[in-house]
């Protein structure tokens, strides 16, 4: 195969870009902080989604005491208000019985609301320590994840800002070399997804290590400076 040695010796200089760009990518896909990003967004959503139920019981609790409030205040009028009733009555003893029953009877519903009052308070107090924890919890995962994020960025753009730099000069290197051998490097490379390009050694390919025997050799070193081997199917350069 026709080709120039110093366009085969440039392209083996784009194959270590292209391997160093290989190693670079591959950095970037292992790096820890993604897994770690992710982790805390789920944690925070199911965070979040326990503050949103915690939010609901706490509003239920609050219209509750709410109501319990509205009614004892409402008791609290009446009880003055019969028990005025009662002062005014002077001598009329049915008057004064009628009312006092009245007033036990607000008495005792007074009570319990006292008692229902004791109870949401505490089931309110439950739910205030339950919501201020879930909310500590939700903001250390969002510093987590805001930390992980910038250490991402960090280390991530640095290997991506080399990967950029690395491309720059392979294809400033590819405009060395004729097209058409730019073309077949290219397009074993991408077929391969890995090195596209070795040396004949002794009757070995450099790549796959495959021996050349008979025939197959006296063809390949016939077609020098370039070949194809015949089991990977990778340009092998014959000096």
């Amino acid at each position: 195969m026709e080709a120039k040695i110093d366009d085969l010796d440039r392209l083996l200089e784009v194959q270590k870009y292209d391997l160093e760009l290989y190693n670079l990518k591959k950095q970037l896909t292992e790096l820890p902080q993604p897994k770690v990003i992710a982790n805390a967004r789920t944690k925070r959503t199911e965070l979040q989604k326990k503050a949103d139920q915690i939010g609901a019981l706490k509003k239920d609790a609050t219209k509750r005491l709410l109501r319990v409030r509205d009614e004892d205040e409402s008791l609290i009028k009446k009880e003055r208000g019969v028990q005025a009733a009662i002062d005014a009555a002077g001598g009329d003893y049915r008057n004064i019985e009628a009312r006092s029953k009245e007033l036990a009877g607000i008495a005792k519903r007074r009570n319990t609301l006292s008692e229902n009052r004791a109870e949401i308070e505490a089931e309110l107090a439950k739910i205030s320590a339950l919501e201020a924890q879930v909310s500590n919890a939700i903001q250390s995962v969002e510093r987590i994840e805001a930390q992980t994020v910038e250490e991402y960025r960090r280390e991530g753009g640095a290997i991506q800002q080399k990967a950029i730099d690395l491309e720059r000069q392979r294809d400033l290197l590819f405009t060395s070399i004729d097209g058409s051998l730019v073309e077949k490097y290219r397009k074993i490379a991408e077929r391969l997804k890995g090195i596209a390009i070795g040396e004949l050694q002794e009757n070995r390919c450099g790549v796959c290590r495959s021996a050349i025997e008979g025939g197959r050799l006296i063809d390949l070193r016939n077609q020098a400076p370039l070949g194809v081997c015949p089991s990977c199917s990778r340009l092998l350069i014959i000096r």
